[in-house]
């Protein structure tokens, strides 16, 4: 695999995290449980959007042409996107992809909890990717990421120790959620080559990190960790629930239907 398609493959993937996350996300804009939380999270949405476009920019950037940030976002399909499985869920438990609605704030967080949880170490270890504008946004991305794992953990503690309700709400987002992470482990080709390449990091390596955080908080707050068996999901290789086509025509809509618009 040459150098650059493996570069190409691993920003699209750290891209594409960011972006189906804050797309997830935003959907809780002007719906928020507080209007502090619903800003909150808004935020938080816009520093995901940021980190997408600055590795979709390299993206672009190394390919030339008539590839943009714009085309890479909005004019690929389901199978071209390269997301953990984890992130293109709905924001409830499990459900068609075609339904709507019963959006539940338990499920945003735990889902935020697990990721967030993962991009701090992983970030902090692509500071010292070989590739330096990765490196550059590793360090920038680091920061953001900090703020949203303390964000997401405070809400998973304070619910998780909550009221009777609460309690079983988070229990059961984690029981749905858990066995995604397997994803995290589970290397794809060009992960493993850009760890050869000295451009990624060994994703794998960081789960005694990872489990130690998750273990951590949720005995704060009195849940039990949930198992991770299951199918492992292989959002990394193109194949996709049937949600993220159904979040992508979504977000892709407006750009579609009136390519090279601008305003």
């Amino acid at each position: 695999m040459a150098t650059e398609t493996v570069l190409v493959d691993y920003l699209l993937h750290l891209g594409d995290n960011a972006l189906v996350l804050a797309q997830r996300n935003s959907q809780w804009c002007g719906v928020g449980p507080v209007l502090e939380e619903d800003l909150a999270l808004t935020n938080q949405t816009l520093d995901l959007v940021g980190q997408a476009r600055l590795l979709y920019q390299e993206v672009a950037r190394l390919q030339g042409g008539d590839v943009t940030e714009d085309t890479l976002a909005y004019f690929r399909d389901a199978p071209d996107f390269r997301n953990y499985v984890l992130l293109e869920l709905p924001a409830s438990l499990p459900r068609v992809g075609y339904a709507q609605g019963d959006m539940d704030w338990g499920v945003t967080l735990a889902r935020n909890f697990l990721y967030s949880a993962l991009m701090v170490p992983l970030w902090d270890a692509l500071q010292a990717s070989r590739h330096e504008p990765l490196a550059a946004i590793a360090a920038k991305s680091l920061k953001e990421a900090r703020y949203h794992l303390r964000h997401a953990s405070d809400w998973v503690v304070r619910l998780g120790d909550g009221t009777d309700e609460s309690h079983a709400r988070m229990q059961a987002a984690f029981d749905h959620l858990m066995p995604y992470t397997q994803e995290f482990w589970t290397p794809s080709d060009f992960e493993t080559a850009a760890v050869a390449a000295g451009i990624g990091v060994d994703v794998a390596g960081l789960r005694p990190v990872w489990r130690a955080t998750v273990e951590a908080t949720l005995q704060e707050a009195t849940l039990r960790v949930s198992s991770d068996q299951g199918y492992v999901p292989q959002g990394k290789h193109g194949l996709h629930s049937e949600h993220l086509g159904y979040l992508l025509a979504e977000m892709q809509c407006v750009a579609r239907a009136h390519p090279g618009a601008v305003w």
